[in-house]
């Protein structure tokens, strides 16, 4: 992004200045300590034996784009520490199975190249900012299962074309039992897309299950996500200058609870026959335009459900890359 470098007091959070690359990674908070071997808790990822990353392998701590890809390969359970910024030019790092990636801390940020989950199983990628990938998506989940991204910054810009940039986050071909958790998603045209084809229902029927929960959505044209035949839990997003945010399609079930909305013109939609069922949302007077759907519990146990109103105060804190390894 073209943007300075901003230095918010937690005075300006409240207030919610603009956001950029930098205030969301340079924020005056108490960074939160966390381990490194933390697991989900959360949403979809807790089910099918849970996700678990690299627990339980070694450490291996990464400083250069080359160090991440060999770091990364194999299904042997390794805990993959960044230690500083990368700088790539539309390289796609292939993560293998029972792998933690993780960032130190806020100043890590990878710049133009795509993290890809493929054909693996129990993946968890933490505490990064991903910027400017062109050529592909900044994260990429297709055919895999158990996958926790949490506490991620991702961004491009919207200087260019909404078709200079891929997505964000997309998770396609089948991917399942997903949780996405703590993010920023900002700065962006199409952000985050479940189910990339009309014409994949074959593959995807009966799988991408996943959940969004406590994401700062900023700056967005769409996606926010766009959700396909699969079934998906949101709950606790702020949404801020989002035009339009959740799209329910092609026979998609979402519950949909207790996300805030400002500046959408279309909060919650649906095209296609997609579904959903809304509950203690703040639509910031906009409409929700979705077809009633028959998804009204989960199959986990939800905590830390929040009253709108505390919405926008609790994830513009704590969301993004703001934890301490």
């Amino acid at each position: 992004m073209k943007c300075s470098i901003v230095s918010l007091s937690l005075m300006a959070i409240s207030t919610l200045a603009a956001p950029t690359m930098t205030s969301f990674n340079h924020v005056s908070l108490p960074k939160r300590a966390a381990l490194l071997e933390d697991v989900a808790s959360t949403g979809y990822a807790t089910l099918n034996g849970g996700t678990k990353g690299g627990k339980g392998g070694k450490t291996i701590e990464v400083a250069s784009l080359s160090e991440l890809a060999t770091a990364v390969k194999g299904d042997a359970a390794t805990i993959v520490l960044v230690t500083g910024p990368i700088l790539g030019n539309g390289e796609n790092v292939k993560i293998g199975s029972n792998k933690s990636v993780i960032g130190k801390d806020s100043s890590v940020i990878l710049t133009g190249f795509t993290l890809t989950v493929k054909n693996v199983k129990n993946v968890i990628i933490r505490n990064l900012a991903i910027t400017k990938v062109v050529g592909g998506d900044a994260i990429a989940i297709q055919v895999a299962q158990n996958v926790w991204i949490d506490h991620v910054n991702l961004s491009s810009d919207r200087d260019h074309d909404k078709d200079h940039y891929d997505g964000l986050l997309d998770i396609t071909h089948a991917g399942d039992y997903v949780t996405v958790s703590n993010t920023v998603f900002h700065d962006h045209w199409k952000c985050s897309l479940v189910g990339h084809s009309d014409n994949n229902g074959s593959e995807d029927k009966g799988h991408l299950r996943v959940t969004y929960h406590n994401n700062y959505w900023y700056n967005i044209n769409s996606r926010g996500p766009s959700f396909r035949f699969g079934t998906g839990h949101l709950y606790n997003n702020y949404y801020e200058n989002v035009s339009d945010g959740v799209n329910t399609r092609q026979g998609a079930q979402l519950l949909v609870q207790n996300n805030v909305f400002s500046g959408s013109k279309k909060p919650l939609y649906s095209t296609d026959s997609g579904y959903a069922v809304a509950s203690g949302n703040d639509l910031g007077g906009g409409q929700n335009t979705a077809s009633v759907g028959t998804l009204t519990k989960v199959p986990y146990d939800v905590s830390g459900l929040l009253a709108a109103s505390a919405v926008k105060a609790t994830v513009v804190r704590t969301a993004g890359a703001t934890l301490v390894f």
